[in-house]
């Protein structure tokens, strides 16, 4: 590590120090190397107790010189000297994912239902260290977990969804849009994957303009059918700048929630970096200084 890869987070501290410069120099010329004995005791009394060896003018200077130091590197600790964390792999809040799950009976009836189970469990496990989560609709739509990033806990959720999850009747997809786009804003999620899982049924005006609202959120809709992707689903897709996967388009779904994660935060100019502030350990140096006012002379 050079002195080039350390970042300052809070420069503008280092204001401070021709600051505490300048009233260093003040306290400095003002002491006079013997407190104030120098003013107020006869000159030549106090050349005498110098050439005696009864002053020491160094001495008198140092609790001064470590106080100082000690404040000045408690402004470089506040100015937050910080490394760059390359080991970081948690988007934290940057990114999230919410899978938004069709449970109407058209689709959990259909032979099909378990595979797309699976597909779905298989996006969870793509997710690396991006929290998730989980909606449900029919002809209304309710949260089954919370963005998390207890990757098992979402898993377990989706094998568990069955035709007797969602008692309304119905196919409301704009319902659960709305309200994914809700738990997005809540989460302060800047550039979020909602995945919807769905037959095509319900896809209308209602929802589309959901799927524009996300996408100006800074989320991205994308669909996976149950079928043959229809006309519906790719507008669904354009609109909300996600795309349409099928289900035997596992592997593309995983490429898709995981490498295309960075490149799409780093496409809208969100920093995907971490720090490491490493003011608090220069905090524990300047204890070094201070031990010095505490210093006992002895003769």
């Amino acid at each position: 590590m050079s002195i080039h890869d350390i970042t300052l987070l809070r420069p503008l501290w280092l204001l401070l120090l021709p600051v505490l410069g300048g009233f260093g120099w003040w306290l400095w010329s003002r002491s006079g190397g013997f407190g104030e004995w120098d003013r107020a005791a006869n000159p030549v009394l106090m050349r005498a107790m110098v050439a005696l060896g009864r002053i020491d003018s160094s001495a008198n200077r140092k609790p001064l010189i470590a106080l100082l130091v000690a404040v000045a590197i408690f402004i470089l600790a506040l100015a937050g000297p910080a490394i760059e964390r390359r080991d970081a792999q948690s988007f934290r809040n940057l990114d999230g994912v919410l899978f938004v799950v069709d449970a109407s009976s058209s689709v959990t009836d259909n032979r099909r239902w378990p595979q797309m189970l699976t597909m779905g469990r298989f996006g969870v496990s793509a997710l690396g260290a991006r929290p998730g989560g989980i909606i449900v609709y029919a002809g209304d739509a309710y949260v089954a977990t919370d963005m998390t990033t207890d990757h098992r806990q979402v898993g377990q959720t989706f094998s568990l969804i069955n035709s007797q999850t969602i008692p309304d009747k119905g196919s409301r997809p704009e319902r659960a849009l709305a309200l994914a786009g809700q738990l997005i804003r809540e989460a302060d999620v800047l550039a979020g994957d909602v995945v919807l899982f769905s037959d095509g049924a319900g896809l209308g005006p209602a929802s589309l303009q959901e799927a524009a609202a996300l996408a100006e959120a800074g989320a991205r809709l994308s669909l996976v059918s149950l079928g043959d992707a229809a006309a519906g689903m790719e507008t669904h897709a354009s609109v909300g700048g996600g795309v349409v996967f099928t289900l035997e388009q596992t592997d593309a779904l995983r490429d898709w929630l995981t490498s295309d994660a960075r490149m799409r935060l780093e496409q809208a100019d969100y920093p995907v970096l971490f720090w490491r502030d490493m003011g608090r350990y220069l905090l524990v140096l300047a204890l070094f200084p201070l031990l010095l006012l505490f210093r006992r002379e002895t003769a």
